[in-house]
């Protein structure tokens, strides 16, 4: 990765990382050490979602919303005391806009999760039958590519259409002043080959995609192009600062906790289970709940996600978990075996449409039903690494963990003695965080690896219990069993 210019001698140098999520636009500065020094904060309209599965949002917003937020962060670092000399946007995966030659969207975004365009994802898959299997890809239903069909099918709408930006694309046109090339994290959606280094001609010309539309696609993490006297009198950044190229919302999330390396893999315990990790050579998976996005240094980033997960404490009232733990810790492993699913359809570590939840057994109480709920996740998440362990896939100990079930001590230590290896509790994962680093490889460290290991610090180390393997280790095999017993597993896969 190329080097920035160096701040003045007596200023610290800092990054600034920008999430841009669904609701706000969250900045971060940090320092060398990752230090977090600053932060900022803009709402964004909610998206207009409708009963035909469309979902926009006025992508106008996008850039008033970050130069404000940019606006609080920098006028919060230490006067005179600290230069951001590099910048790097992150943002939600298959969200993008129609925009005409100056970067001016020519309507709504449409979101990650609008589906107008299921049928012409269909016709995708089919046209690049081949390409999506030697990627261990499918074209779902909410892929971003068919939005771009979507887009051509309606081409007579925008007058003046002359690119597909994600949004990363957008701010980085307007921090620069300029077009700038598209991250291959943030274009995997929308049909760019990681692995072949092209967009899919063949499928393009079966949606009528004009391939002027598409931009260049290169690493996260590349510059860009540096801000603009424009964008700096708008954000506070100073002029001639390093913009690099960001990661979709979930890969900076995985980069943030300092999985970086081959074999390493960190385990995202939020309103659902989300497995990312790090392999030298890409992985398919014949069953498709596993697919890869690409590192930024070329390995690749396998992960997959399931359908339970924190979601199975939805009932319970925040204010009475600290107590739930406590009474389920005191109780020790449940005699019973549940799979807490909360809607019907499992995607991974196993694809099962008919999936429901279900316990093995009768729970004496609420604290026993939690305990089993507990066990239940770190069952699937144990699941979910023999998965990818037997598509040839090293994981090496620990298993870095984060989302916000990491923050319960008894939730850690359940899933650290099911899965027989440690736990290491990230301190932030957080997409800006990730954005921070990305921004700070090639300008305060020269790789991607060191920013990680000088920014992301050790956070805490969780140990099995061994008191509990053997206990817990016998419910696993009957939560095995019965998955196989419904059809929902099949034997070689456990």
């Amino acid at each position: 990765m190329d080097s920035a210019a160096p701040a003045s001698a007596s200023a610290t140098p800092v990054v600034a990382g920008i999430d841009v999520a669904t609701a706000a636009v969250r900045v971060l500065c940090a320092d060398a050490r990752g230090t977090v020094l600053a932060e900022g904060r803009a709402p964004l309209p909610q998206p207009v979602r409708d009963p035909r599965g469309h979902s926009e949002q006025d992508a106008a917003t996008w850039w008033p919303a970050a130069a404000e937020a940019l606006r609080q962060a920098t006028s919060a670092l230490p006067a005179r005391g600290a230069e951001v000399v590099a910048v790097a946007v992150c943002a939600t995966s298959g969200t993008l806009v129609l925009a005409d030659g100056d970067g001016v969207p020519l309507g709504p975004a449409l979101m990650y999760d609008d589906r107008r365009a299921a049928g012409l994802n269909a016709r995708a898959q089919e046209a690049g039958a081949a390409r999506w299997a030697a990627l261990g890809l499918t074209v779902g239903p909410t892929a971003a590519l068919g939005r771009v069909g979507w887009y051509a099918a309606h081409a007579g709408d925008f007058p003046g259409a002359a690119r597909i930006l994600h949004t990363p694309d957008l701010l980085g046109h307007r921090l620069t002043g300029g077009p700038v090339p598209a991250d291959w994290s943030h274009a995997l959606k929308t049909g760019y080959d990681p692995l072949a280094g092209e967009w899919p001609t063949e499928v393009l010309d079966a949606l009528g995609v004009p391939a002027r539309w598409l931009p260049t696609v290169r690493a996260p993490g590349t510059g860009a192009g540096t801000v603009s006297a424009r964008a700096a009198a708008e954000t506070g950044l100073p002029e001639g600062c390093e913009v690099r190229l960001g990661m979709t919302d979930g890969c900076a999330g995985q980069i943030a906790t300092g999985a970086v390396r081959p074999g390493q893999f960190v385990g995202v315990l939020g309103t659902t289970y989300v497995l990312k990790g790090v392999t030298r050579e890409l992985v398919t998976d014949p069953a498709g709940a596993l697919y890869s996005h690409r590192h930024p240094d070329g390995w690749w980033l396998p992960g997959g996600a399931s359908n339970t997960g924190g979601e199975a404490l939805a009932r319970t009232e925040s204010e009475r978990l600290a107590e739930l733990d406590t009474a389920a810790h005191a109780r020790g492993p449940a005699s019973c075996v549940s799979y807490p699913l909360r809607r019907e359809g499992e995607r991974f570590p196993f694809v099962a449409a008919g999936a429901r939840g279900f316990t093995l057994g009768t729970p004496a109480d609420e604290a026993h039903r939690h305990r089993a709920d507990l066990e239940g996740v770190a069952f699937l998440e144990r699941l979910a690494l023999e998965r990818v362990r037997s598509l040839g896939v090293p994981v090496a100990g620990p298993l870095y963990a984060a989302g916000g079930g990491s923050r319960s001590v008894l939730w850690n230590r359940i899933r650290a003695t099911v899965l027989g290896l440690p736990l290491r509790v990230a301190e932030r994962a957080e997409t800006a965080f990730g954005a921070a680093l990305l921004a700070a490889a090639g300008t305060l460290h020269p790789t991607l690896d060191e920013a990680a290991t000088a920014m992301t610090g050790e956070g805490h180390l969780v140990e099995p219990v061994p008191g509990e393997k053997a206990a817990l280790d016998a419910s696993y095999a009957r939560f095995v069993a019965e998955l196989e017993r419904r059809g929902w597993l099949s034997a070689p896969s456990a």
